[in-house]
């Protein structure tokens, strides 16, 4: 089994790096394998809802300059899904969410009802709202969240400051346990499959 883990940060070996290394410590603990992609620091572009991923059953991005499609890529052979991010003026990093939101658009079927979990990095304020901003596309997804003891949040500035948040990385090694857990057991013989979807039924609210 394996958990990909995507660091959202611009900063190599930051504070997301070492929180996402510490999650990654516990599932190795546990025989789980575990992937790094980094976002990187190039200029990465946003979802511009062409739809051309899903019109063209690409799978893909239509757009093939930046990680994404590096990300996409690797997600078919993943088990569970962590990503990663720091903070910027209350929200998950812009870069970050450029691409996240391209892959969960492109390669949702992929993702879908995979165990799943995200962390905030944050100096100080706006953790839990950007932590909320980035499980909504895995609650859109039909992703079993996973938790931990508290909310999946690290605090830090420097690199290397999330260390001395004990409980903090307390709470990032609880969560690979966690996810362990889970994936063991959906991975067991007697495991009961997941209900059949009803037919999607979408709505807008414009008339």
């Amino acid at each position: 089994m394996k958990v990909l883990l995507i660091n959202g940060s611009p900063r190599t070996n930051g504070n997301t790096a070492r929180a996402l290394q510490e999650v990654a410590n516990s599932l190795a603990a546990e025989g789980i394998e575990t992937e790094t992609v980094w976002i990187g620091k190039k200029p990465v572009r946003g979802c511009i809802a062409c739809y051309q991923c899903m019109e063209k059953s690409l799978g893909r991005c239509i757009f093939n300059d930046d990680v994404a499609n590096r990300i996409v890529e690797k997600l078919p052979t993943a088990d569970g899904i962590i990503v990663g991010a720091p903070v910027y003026c209350g929200q998950p990093n812009g870069a970050f969410l450029a691409v996240w939101q391209r892959v969960c658009i492109s390669a949702r079927k992929h993702i879908e009802c995979k165990p799943a979990a995200s962390i905030a990095i944050c100096r100080r304020g706006g953790s839990t709202a950007a932590y909320q901003c980035m499980n909504m596309p895995f609650e859109g997804l039909n992703c079993p969240l996973v938790t931990s003891q508290y909310w999946n949040i690290l605090f830090g500035m420097n690199e290397g400051e999330c260390e001395k948040d004990t409980e903090g990385m307390q709470t990032m090694r609880t969560l690979g346990r966690n996810m362990a857990w889970l994936l063991k057991n959906l991975k067991r013989g007697d495991a009961i499959p997941r209900p059949a979807d009803e037919p999607w039924q979408p709505m807008h609210f414009i008339r």
